[in-house]
């Protein structure tokens, strides 16, 4: 048996001046949506080199797409077309705006939207195209935007992955119509919980962060910080999804060591591709110079024609060896919800579904020691190379 601490999956990276800022806002007493949520926004805006007015702090990326969707005009009987090789998120905000996803298959080598099959899922009833960035790697946005310049779509990017990623230069999430982000717990950067919408033009998104709490005109912060009691009027049917300064107090210097943290899983990536490229197994595409991968997760594709162990059994066996590890993502037709309300099923999406049985991926934590890592290394050898 093995006896060596248990590596989970996607560990954060949280520093003491996480914990500081954290206690200082629970001093402070102020812990519902207040300036440290406005900092965050500025600092991640201008992080993506835009202006404050760019950028909404909300409480997941799913609320960030279901609300880009709703600014978009997305609405009953629209399609919007997306990947079938993501989280589940994707298509349940689409869902619930009223409009229908519709499954565009994936490149088998990138993973992402296959952008030569895109223009063949546009009907009368489109209105929006959603690429995932997915693992941090960009889509090919140039093939994305002239699809969407073509109809007359919208373009919501599902950056989860994807914080630090550019494209030509251009950091993802400014080059469509709206950039999505997520902070979950294992993303590159964590709030516990949160997201941030990034769009195109000031009154869109001024449109989501009154959508983000209740369609109010002012948050309590404003009504009630310093100058009294403010009255506020309701001007659309909005939802709770704004962030709160207790997350974003935990953000603002995790955005601060972004850059740093992503050198340290480029080392670890680094050492993984060179440990595994003799091993029966698909290794992570190489990335062109025009992009910035974010690496956020390694992926190797295991085939059992090829290694002699099922993804299954390799997932039990790396779990005996003390190592966890994750599956991103079983495809979206493989889930009884889609086959029953939409009808999909695997045969749809035959790359996605094939990759989405077969992937894994390894711990890449920017915490991760140089131990940790030969451990890894050592277990993936000793499961695969045996």
């Amino acid at each position: 048996m093995n006896r060596d601490p248990f590596i989970a999956f996607g560990v954060p990276d949280l520093g003491e001046e996480e914990i500081q800022e954290v206690v200082a806002t629970l001093r402070g007493g102020w812990l519902g949506k207040g300036p440290r949520v406005t900092a965050f926004e500025a600092q991640f805006a201008a992080y993506k080199g835009l202006g404050p007015e760019r950028a909404a702090a909300v409480s997941s990326c799913t609320a960030a797409l279901h609300l880009s969707l709703i600014a978009a005009g997305v609405g009953p009987g629209d399609e919007v077309i997306t990947t079938p090789l993501t989280f589940c998120a994707t298509a349940n905000t689409i869902l619930q705006t009223g409009a229908v996803p519709v499954l565009c298959d994936v490149d088998p080598e990138t993973m992402n939207i296959d952008v030569r099959n895109i223009s063949a899922c546009v009907t009368a009833r489109t209105k929006a195209v959603l690429p995932v960035h997915f693992a941090g790697r960009p889509c090919e946005m140039d093939e994305v935007l002239a699809v969407a310049r073509d109809h007359g779509l919208a373009v919501i990017e599902d950056c989860a992955h994807a914080i630090e990623a550019r494209y030509r230069g251009a950091p993802v999430g400014t080059l469509g119509d709206f950039g999505c982000f997520s902070f979950y717990v294992t993303k590159n950067i964590t709030t516990g919980e949160g997201g941030m919408v990034l769009a195109r033009r000031a009154e869109q998104l001024a449109r989501i962060r009154r959508m983000s709490l209740h369609g109010m005109t002012q948050d309590a912060w404003q009504r009630y910080a310093g100058r009294g009691f403010g009255q506020y009027d309701v001007v659309d049917c909005g939802f709770k999804y704004n962030m709160m300064d207790l997350q974003a107090a935990i953000g603002l210097h995790q955005l601060r060591r972004l850059d740093k943290a992503r050198e340290r899983r480029q080392e670890i990536w680094s050492r993984y591709q060179a440990a595994f490229h003799v091993l029966p197994v698909t290794l992570p595409a190489p990335v062109p110079q025009h992009m910035l991968h974010a690496l956020h997760l390694y992926t190797l594709r295991v085939d059992e024609r090829d290694s002699r162990i099922g993804r299954d059994e390799f997932i039990e066996r790396m779990a005996d060896l003390g190592i966890g590890i994750g599956i991103h993502y079983k495809a979206l037709p493989e889930h009884s919800y889609y086959q029953q309300r939409l009808g999909w099923r695997p045969g749809d999406t035959p790359v996605a579904t094939s990759i989405g049985r077969r992937s894994v991926s390894l711990p890449l934590s920017p915490r991760l020691t140089d131990e940790a890592v030969d451990r890894i290394v050592s277990a993936v050898h000793a499961v695969l190379g045996g």
